[in-house]
């Protein structure tokens, strides 16, 4: 990627910052995944809005709200397979709370709309081994773990609306999940699968010595593992 074309969107990301989401909705659509190295072993987009955008792939999967589908399976009475539709029909649940990434950069005050993990749950019913909950993603790559008591948590949702818009690509729609009083990368974006397990599958960042519980605690002022 050239010089020019850096400046050029670094300067179109603070733009968003100060005029709000139609700017990033702009840049996101016609600009696409533009992707650099950021020296860690990962690829990020350049900020757009108020985030930075990561993945582990090198590109942004793409899924239609139409060809979309999760899988819900495992430890469970019965195995489901939800559509957008199904997941929209479930009763919602609203949350506003920061977004704090592991490396230091933090975004207030985010607006989310879901459905309880919880109730997921309980709409297959969770069998009495079960202990932890396994989460894929559609990049094909992507994992993540949280204990079955994390998961039941009222500030853990799988989101599909962020900042009164649908999901979009860049942020992991159509679906994904949201853990409020956790690091962003329990976060798991382009979710299309659960899985109820006996034990905590450690996930992708785990496998690479990152924490498996990610409490953000008093960092962010709000929540911590007793809330």
């Amino acid at each position: 990627m050239g010089r020019r074309v850096v400046l050029g969107l670094v300067g179109l990301g603070a733009i968003g910052v100060v005029t709000g989401a139609r700017v990033q909705d702009f840049l996101e659509r016609t600009l696409g995944p533009v992707i650099a190295k950021d020296g860690t072993g990962v690829t990020a987009l350049l900020p757009f809005g108020r985030f930075r955008i990561y993945t582990v792939t090198g590109s942004l999967p793409s899924r239609s709200p139409d060809e979309w589908s999760m899988r819900v399976g495992g430890l469970v009475d019965t195995p489901l397979r939800l559509t957008y539709d199904d997941l929209r029909a479930m009763e919602p649940t609203s949350l506003t709370r920061d977004f704090q990434c592991v490396t230091g950069w933090r975004v207030s005050d985010v607006a989310w709309r879901g459905v309880r993990l919880a109730d997921v749950l309980d709409r297959a019913g969770v069998a009495g081994a079960a202990r932890a909950v396994r989460f894929t993603s559609f990049d094909g790559a992507y994992t993540e773990s949280l204990t079955l008591a994390q998961a039941r948590r009222r500030d853990v949702i799988v989101a599909y609306e962020m900042e009164g818009s649908p999901l979009s690509r860049a942020h992991g729609g159509p679906v994904r999940l949201y853990v409020a009083p956790m690091y962003g990368y329990k976060s798991l974006k382009w979710l299309d699968g659960i899985e109820v397990t006996d034990r905590v599958v450690p996930g992708y960042w785990e496998q690479r010595g990152y924490d498996i519980d990610a409490w953000v605690g008093r960092s962010n002022g709000r929540d911590d593992e007793a809330t």
